[in-house]
């Protein structure tokens, strides 16, 4: 019978995601139809074995007919680690300012006062919005004519400059989810019996030792459940950039994350761009395996030492 039940979801899965992947790894490893620079004759393509990654990989250039060439001066070849520079950059930065911003607003929401619904519907609003309108509120914001650098008495190139762009994708996207992370940490504050909270203020703890010592520890599982799925939404960051700044910035790519690449790929070659997706999969797989494995085990060691501690 639980077979019977669960097949139709397992069907589903298999159509929606086991049929895209399998079929992305089996075109990575095919030639891009186009012409021959050689004889100007239209290539089919064909089988490319690994070429498609070695161009990926090894920043390799390639011709129209999907063979890897020497690069042109000043073409810095795939621009595939680049990508993934920006890509884990944005990533560690973002994820890092919206568990600490997220913990700040989930402890004030979790207080009891007055128009505490007003504050919680409030801070949830950033992360209601669509991206794409976050994307062109936060354009306007950091134009050079905006209120960013109206308020700041500047003009800072924010969509063009290197650093300058990164640094708004990073404004606006912490604007955007804190407000996830927040009401994930939420969930697992309200776990926390208000008895424990007392317990501590009559033996003396100071706000700081209490938060260390009890909030912290406790929200954990919670914590590390919003970490990871911020992480893994924050390395296939497309929209935000896309948007902002089109993947530039700077020297042109100073924006251009993971998904990016893949898309501006695809128009130039789908088996490559296949190749490319292939890559950037694994990529996530390794780092979400990585942090299950790892925190995951010590949050389920730490659950089973306080269950323990509460028998005892």
């Amino acid at each position: 019978m639980a077979a019977y039940l669960i097949a139709p979801t397992i069907v589903l899965l298999a159509i929606v995601i086991g049929y895209p992947i399998v079929t992305a790894i089996i075109q990575s490893f095919q030639k891009d139809p186009g012409l021959d620079a050689a004889t100007g004759q239209f290539v089919s393509g064909g089988f490319a074995a690994v070429s498609n990654y070695a161009h990926w990989l090894l920043q390799q250039c390639m011709n129209a007919s999907g063979n890897t060439i020497a690069c042109p001066p000043g073409n810095l070849g795939s621009g595939f680690w680049n990508a993934t520079g920006v890509t884990f950059f944005f990533t560690v930065v973002t994820v890092a300012l919206e568990t600490v911003i997220g913990t700040w607003f989930a402890i004030i929401m979790n207080r009891t006062f007055r128009g505490r619904a007003l504050v919680r519907a409030a801070i949830l609003v950033p992360w209601a919005i669509p991206t794409a309108v976050t994307a062109k509120l936060w354009y306007f914001i950091f134009s050079v004519a905006g209120i960013a650098n109206a308020l700041f008495q500047s003009h800072i190139l924010w969509t063009s400059d290197t650093w300058a762009s990164r640094f708004a994708i990073i404004i606006a996207d912490t604007w955007k989810t804190t407000p996830f992370m927040a009401l994930l940490i939420l969930a697992g504050l309200q776990l926390i019996p208000e008895e424990v909270y007392e317990a501590a203020r009559v033996d003396g703890a100071s706000t700081w030792r209490t938060f260390v010592t009890i909030t912290l520890p406790l929200i954990k599982p919670a914590l590390m459940v919003a970490i990871l799925f911020r992480i893994l939404d924050a390395l296939r960051m497309y929209d935000l950039p896309a948007i902002l700044t089109g993947g530039g910035g700077g020297s042109g790519n100073a924006t251009t994350t993971l998904s990016i690449l893949v898309v501006k790929q695809i128009r130039a070659g789908y088996n490559s761009a296949s190749a490319l997706s292939t890559i950037t999969f694994l990529i996530i797989f390794i780092v979400a395996f990585i942090f299950v494995r790892v925190l995951g085990t010590n949050v389920v060691r730490t659950q089973e030492a306080q269950q323990k501690g509460t028998k005892a």
